[in-house]
Parts: C-alpha cells; structure tokens; sequence
C-alpha cells in the first residue's frame, strides 16, 4: 500500500511542476468575474466616486467586510463605505474551501455565530437579495479516528467529539453520532480502516464564499452602503489626544486610486481625504500592516494553506457531505465531479512575515512539495484506493491569516478612538462570517459598548500585547495556529511555541521547586508543582491527570495550612489624581471612595447594565488608587477608563503590572507565618479588607493586603520587583514551621470554584448583569455619583421584583466522580428534569468537597419563572459528560463554607 502512494504522490509532484498549474486557478472564477463588475465604478477614477465625509470607512472587501457592510444597512446606519484596494474577494475570501459547518466548537459565542451565517447562507440572503449563496447543506461529518503518529489518541478524541457533541446539541445543533459503515453509506470514497464514530449533522454543508460575498455587497447596496473598488487606503488620519494619556481618535482615511503614481508617492498633494467617524480595519491578511499606520497593535499572520482538486470521478454524487478526519489533518468534500481535498498540516508555515505585498490580491503560493507529501500520503489512506487513479487537476496553495491563540481579532482598538477591527478568523471566516459582522455592526453603533447577546471576551482585538506582533513571534506562533486547527484540544493544552516572553523574578526559584509553567497572557504562571523534574512529564487525559495527587496536595495545603501563590501576571494599574476617587468610583458599583487603606471588591458595567470587568480597588491615599484585574482584562481595564475619561477629570493612569511582584499567602496559618515576618500586629486590627505598607524583615516594605480568592484567611503581597525575592525566601524559610506550600493555578482554580468565586472572560462575561451573576452584593446603592448602568440594573431589579425573583441565575454544581470517571473543565451540559438547561462556565475537581464543582447560568425555560431555592431543590439534575449522565446537586450557594466564616 504505502509503496503505491509513494508512487501516486510522485505522480502529484509532477503534476505541480506542470505547465497547467501553472495557470492562475480559481475555483468559482467565472463566477467571480461576472460577479465583480456588477460592483466596478463607471467613472474614469474611483476616487470620483468617494464622498468627503463618511460615517464609518470600511476597509477591505472580503466576506467579513462585505458583512460588516451588510449589517450596518441592517442596523439603518447611514453613510457607509467600504473601500477595497482590487476587487471584491481579493486576499483569502476567493480561493476559501467553503466549508458551512456548525460543529465542533467548545465557545458558545463561535456556535453563535456559525448557526446565524448558516441561516444567512441558507435563507436570508437569497430571500433578501435574489442572489444564491452557493449554500448547499449536503451534510457533514467529524471522524474520531486513529491518529497514525499516535494511536492511544483515538479514544480521547472520540471522548472529546463526544463533549463537543453534547454541547452543541445544547446550542441547537442536529448532530448525531453514526458508526463507521454510516460514515460508508454516505460518503462512499471514504476507507472506515481506524474509524470509531462520526458526528453527523445534516444541515451543514459547504458555500460559494465568491457569491456570499456578492450577496452580502448587493444586500448591502440595497441598504445603501457605497462600495468602491480600486482604491488604496494610504493612512488612517488621527486627532491629537485631548489630554496627555488618553488615545488619539479616527478622523479620516486618505486614499488614492489603485496602481495609480500616488500610491508610492509621499506628496500627498493629489491623495482624496475622507472624514469619517469611524474606521473599520476588515483587510485580513493585511490587517496588521494596516493597523501598524495609526499604531495599532495586530498581531495576525499569513500562512500557506494548502487543497488539491481531482479530476472527474466517476459515481461521484455533488451531495455528498463534507468529511473532516482530523486524525489526518484532511477534510474532504466534492468540487464539481471531482473531490476537494484540504489539509491543516501539524505543523504550518508562515508566509511573508515582513510584509505581505500590496499586489497580493489573487495571487497564489509555489507549493512546497517536499514538505506536504507525507500529509498527502495519510490524506490517501483514508480514500478507498481507486482515488489513487484519478488525476490532480489543481494542487494550490495560498495564505490564510491567523492569531497567536486561535481566536479572531474584533471589537474597538484599545489604543485608538474609533477605530475598529475584524481580522485574524484562523480560516473559519466563511463559516463565522455573517456573525462576525453582525457582532461588530452591532458594536459599533452601541459607539463601543460591547454587544449584550454574545459573548466578546474571547475575541476582543484588546487582549493582545505589542510584543505578539513581533517577527519572530508572529512565524513561530502562526506555524503552531495553523496546527491547533486539527489538534486535539486536551484540557491542559498549552502554547508550545514563543514561550518565556515574560516572567516573574520569582521564576527561577519557583522552577527549582519543580514548578509546571502555563502560559498566562504571556507570562511564565506555575500550574503545578511536582517532587522532583521527572514527575513533570505525563500522557494527557480528560479524566484524572498523572499530577493529581500534586494538585490535591497543593489544595489541601491552602484548607488546612497555608500556601504561596505566585500572582504577579494580574493586572495592575495605579490611578492618581485629584479626581481619582471620584472617577474610581463613577465606573464602580460599590463605593471604592472611601476610608484610605482599603481594598473594596467591585464590578465594572457598561452604560447598558452588563458585566465589564470583575475587580478590586485599593486607595492609598485620597489621591491614589490600585486597581488590580485578571491577566486577560489588563488592556480591556485600562481601556474602559480612557475611553471615558475626559480633559476635565484630574486623572493618571500608570500600568504598573511589571513593577510590583504579587504573591498571595493563604491558608489559615498565613497570618502567623507573616506575623513572624513583620512587626505590625496583623490581629484584629488588622481586619478582613484591610491594606496597608509594612515591613517584612530588615530590608524591605510592601503593600500587604487582607482579602482572598480561594475562600481561607489570606494576604496579597504587593512587592517592589528588585525586593521580591528577599521577600519571597523569608516567606518559604519561615513558612516551614507552618506547613507552607507553593500551589499553582490548578490549586487556585479548584479552590475558588468550591468557594463559587467569579472569574470574568470565564463564568462571567459581557451578557450578564450583576443581579444574574449574584454580585449584587457590591452595589452601593446610595454613595454619590451612583455608577455608570445603574439606572438599567434598577430597572432589571424592579422586573425581578415584579416576578417574584431571577429567572436567570448562576448557580454551583456538584458531582460526585468515581476516580475512572472524566473530570469537569467547560462546557458539560446540565440537565433538570429530563431537559438540557445550561452547561459549566467552568469545572474543576473540589477537593475539600470530594467531587466535581463548576459554574453554570441557570435561565428558567419560559424566561418569567424565578429561579428559586424550592426550583432547585423540587428538581432532578443531571451533568452529561460526553456519553455519561451523573447525578448532579445544584445551589445557589457555594458548597464550600457558605457563610464566609472561614475568610476572617
């Protein structure tokens, strides 16, 4: 067999070196050229065409433009252009596979997102603009097979597809688990040799992404957005900051036409200038050149993607589904008479990490045979041998764009007013299109504020630091992206590549401790910690991991003794200023304003009333504040204040996450380990809440703060970084008297879900209120200025009131877990009498209580009926894990110390 391939993918490489190849190709090329002239300018110039003013330019005609486009029409927005440097489809959009298909994703926003541009596709677009989509739902199909480089992985993958599965059933989708002679039946081509299942929904299927292009650019027109083609974006004109630290905002683009001496020339004496209050960067593999013009950090990169299209195949039937099998980096689907065959290689290649040419627009990539052939050797293996005699008729190669972690870049740039970004889709862009632009319309005319019916943490353009968009970052990063596509996402899953980037001065120690570093927003974080560096290696899993009884130490250590954390990758931000306090407390809902020396836990809400950053201040002095959030809002933090500070606040904001390391001791011996260190009395008078500076040995003064997030008495130490290790071995050499642990995130994450403690851009997000995440326990109602959303959460208490109570509510759940049983992560869906409900934002392993605990949003089935104690309580719940239903408890209240007696 294997001797025959090898003859077969000769056969291929000749084929890519001859002359036919060599011919530009493009799989819907007629229709693209009949398409795009509907949408040519008819003056001698483009720039004839452009107006002086716009409400919003948006920049790039693929199908995330053309949506965003289309949905601006929706939304009623008027004055909108969209400007596309060639063509309509140029860069990536006219040579995508097509794929529709719903399944597979883990994130409730992305299931969103893909069932709405199904819909698009389907029904709405060819209804609203008379013109097909190419949208033909022939099914598809996710294999769990035999990896052959690694065949235990099967099993786990198979577990795996089923949680997908679960999940998205809870999301809408019709997907059914069929056995491998299924699989036969309805894609015949297919060899079921290492097939265990496969996950079938038929209303998924394939697109013509050229004509749900045209289709989004003509529904748009309709709606009267103006779009021009042949027109370059030279600079993206800004104003000058209000006030020293605020951001600079949009004020126009300048442009001229396409090819034209202007283009490369820096005169700018013939370039057209277009105000504009909005700015809109959709230029895909492009973005981040684009973006680099006014300073904004886009850190997505272009890689090699690579399909072949066969010759005719006879018997071949264009219903068939499309057929992912992961396992072999392949999906497959019929094109024409003949079958497409695409791959998501292991390991990608980045493509032009300097610059990507200006002229790019169709172009494509030489193949670089010698390193796909094995791929295509396996993608052979899985096709019933007579493929073997069928011709290639193209075997292409071109870029497709991707981000550091997988997930796209949308939303308002932290760093400039107005100026908004949908980039980086990590080759789902046809399948998330119309949601993307939906989402990012949406947002946009909300002038910012994130949109309430999905979910944005994970995709925020804002989470992204300026040293991602470094060269060598960007092509080792995107040559691991391209392979997490196909990759099977184990729970502990973590970046292999462009590790180190950033680490705490307590790394090398806590590395001698035989520490399991994650990556945390780019920071080195200890996971966990082992007895000795050969214990540091193990076979991933979804049930119990080879460090559990590490884990397990490490959290019992924190209940009954005292643990060392190190916390230095959260987010810390100094505000100063005569109206800090003043400010802090306008964008908090409980009263951060008030005696010096205490630490105050609050939310941040939108003008909307929804969740937008989970936090703590401190005030240090009447003038001076910290504010401490998780690693993942550091930019999100900062720019929810600058883009509401105005020339008249007397505010400072100075990020000085770098400056302090922070360790947190927990545990109920914590206060005496650290009273052996200081000499302020840390007894009653120094209570729950509490912050204040004080002296840890001879040499040094930190910022010592009595609050917890893993449910014990507990301090957060904020250190001077060239003092922290000084600090950092009085506490381990004391600590030994008091059964001192070093514990990591695991630890943490399992000891803060016991004590049902929030974490935002996890459990909590942008689509929920303070009353339904049960934080309303930080609202002052009465402390002056109120906050910003009050009025819209009083409004939603009143209606809660009206009802008798929350019909949407989050809640803590327990399972008791045999030790073969698979753990709890995300995502496991929750039953109540028979009917799925909700799933986990979050799960752990408790190992205080002695079983799984997790987060969920319970919202009643008819959205009035109050979620009550008795509404649980008379209720039969059920967590389905993968193909297993468990017995589950739910409460309202945290089954680890309910009534906070344990914290002071």
């Amino acid at each position: 067999m294997m001797i025959y391939q090898q003859g077969y993918t000769k056969r291929i490489a000749s084929a890519i070196s001859s002359s036919r190849l060599l011919v530009p190709f493009h799989p819907h090329h007629s229709l693209f050229r009949n398409r795009v002239s509907f949408f040519s300018s008819v003056s001698s110039s483009p720039l004839d065409s452009l107006p002086d003013h716009a409400t919003v330019v948006i920049i790039g005609g693929g199908i995330i433009g053309n949506s965003v486009a289309y949905h601006f029409g929706k939304l009623g927005v008027q004055d909108v252009v969209l400007l596309e440097r060639d063509r309509l489809t140029s860069g990536t959009t006219w040579h995508a596979a097509g794929l529709m298909t719903t399944f597979g994703s883990m994130s409730s926003q992305s299931m969103d997102m893909r069932l709405y541009t199904r819909e698009l596709y389907q029904t709405i677009l060819p209804e609203e603009t008379g013109l097909e989509t190419g949208m033909m739902d022939v099914g598809f199909i996710e294999l769990a097979a035999e990896n052959p480089n690694n065949p235990k992985e099967a099993m786990d993958r198979w577990h795996y597809l089923r949680r997908v599965a679960a999940f998205n059933r809870l999301c809408g989708v019709n997907v059914t688990e069929i056995t491998p002679d299924e699989v036969k039946k309805r894609f015949p081509l297919c060899q079921t040799d290492g097939i265990l299942a496969g996950f079938y929904v038929p209303e998924d299927g394939r697109v013509n992404p050229t004509d749900a292009t045209m289709a989004f650019a003509k529904g748009a027109r309709l709606n009267g957005v103006r779009i021009v083609e042949g027109v370059t974006v030279k600079d993206v004109v800004t104003t000058n900051p209000v006030a020293a630290g605020l951001p600079r905002a949009v004020q126009g683009v300048r442009v001229v036409a396409t090819g034209s001496a202007d283009e490369r020339d820096r005169d700018q004496s013939n370039d057209k200038e277009i105000s504009a209050t909005v700015v809109v960067n959709t230029a895909g593999m492009w973005a981040r050149q684009l973006g680099e013009l006014s300073g904004v950090t886009l850190p997505n990169q272009a890689a090699e993607h690579y399909y072949l299209i066969t010759d005719p195949i006879p018997g071949l039937d264009p219903r068939w589904p499309v057929v992912e099998d992961p396992s072999r980096c392949i999906y497959v689907r019929p094109e024409g008479n003949g079958l497409l065959v695409g791959f998501f290689e292991w390991e990608g290649a980045p493509w032009n990490a300097q610059d990507i040419p200006d002229t790019f627009s169709f172009g494509q990539i030489e193949p670089d045979w010698d390193r796909m052939e094995p791929y295509l050797m396996a993608a052979m293996e899985r096709l019933v041998p007579e493929i073997q005699d069928v011709g290639i008729k193209t075997f292409f190669c071109g870029p497709e764009s991707f981000t550091p972690d997988n997930s796209p870049m949308v939303g308002p740039a932290p760093t400039l007013k107005n100026y908004y970004v949908a980039a980086g889709l990590n080759s789902i862009g046809i399948l998330t299109g119309g949601g993307i632009g939906k989402t990012l319309a949406q947002w946009i005319k909300n002038d910012g504020i994130s949109p309430s019916d999905i979910d944005v943490t994970g995709i925020h353009v804002n989470r992204f630091h300026k040293y991602q968009a470094n060269r060598g970052y960007r092509e080792k990063r995107v040559s691991e992206a391209l392979g997490n596509t196909y990759l099977l996402h184990y729970p502990d899953h973590q970046p292999r590549t462009c590790r180190g980037s950033r680490k705490s001065v307590l790394h090398e120690s806590l590395k001698e401790k035989h520490a399991s570093f994650r990556d945390v927003s780019g920071w080195e974080s200890p996971s966990w910690f082992a007895s000795s560096d050969a214990d540091l290696k193990g076979d991933k899993t979804f049930g119990r991991p080879h460090y559990f009884s590490f884990w397990e130490s490490e959290h019992r250590g924190c209940r009954n003794n005292v643990a060392l954390f190190d916390m230095s990758f959260m987010s810390k931000i100094l505000v100063q200023g005569y109206d800090a306090g003043k400010f802090l407390s306008w964008l908090s809902t409980a009263n951060v304003d008030g005696p010096v020396n205490q630490i105050t836990y609050t939310q941040w809400l939108n003008e909307n009333g929804y969740l937008e950053a989970d936090l703590t201040v401190t005030k240090l002095s009447e003038t001076e504040f910290l504010v401490v959030a998780t690693d993942t809002m550091h930019h999100h933090v900062m720019q929810h204040m600058t883009s509401r500070l105005s020339r008249d606040w007397h505010v400072i904001l100075s990020d000085v996450t770098s400056s302090y390391t922070q360790i947190n001791v927990q545990g109920p011996n914590s206060r005496d380990l650290l009273q052996r260190l200081t000499s302020r009395d840390l007894d009653d008078t120094f209570p729950f809440r509490r912050a204040e500076e004080i002296d840890i040995g001879d040499l040094a003064r930190v910022l010592c703060v009595r609050i917890t997030y893993v449910g014990e008495l507990g301090y957060e130490l904020f250190i001077p970084t060239d003092q922290a290790k000084y600090v950092y071995d009085h506490i381990v050499e004391v600590g030994k008297e008091f059964g001192l642990v070093h514990a990591g995130l695991k630890a943490l994450g399992s000891l803060r879900l016991e004590k049902g403690y929030r974490d935002y851009g996890h459990d909590i997000d942008n689509t929920d209120t303070i009353l339904e995440a049960g934080l309303s326990f930080t609202i002052d109602w009465e402390k002056a200025g109120g906050f910003i959303g009050m009025e819209h959460v009083q409004a939603q208490q009143d209606r809660f009131k009206s009802l008798g109570g929350r019909p949407r509510r989050m809640a803590n759940v327990f399972v008791s877990l045999l030790e073969e049983d698979p753990l709890l992560f995300h995502g496991e869906v929750l039953w109540r009498n028979g009917q799925r409900i909700s799933d986990l934002r979050a799960g752990s392993y408790g190992h205080t209580v002695g079983g799984g605990v997790g987060l969920t949003m319970l919202q009643s089935p008819d959205g009035t009926t109050p979620i009550t104690k008795s509404w649980i309580k008379d209720a039969t719940w059920e967590l389905e894990i993968a193909d297993k239903f468990i017995p589950c408890q739910v409460a309202l209240s945290p089954f680890y110390d309910p009534k906070n007696e344990r914290i002071k």
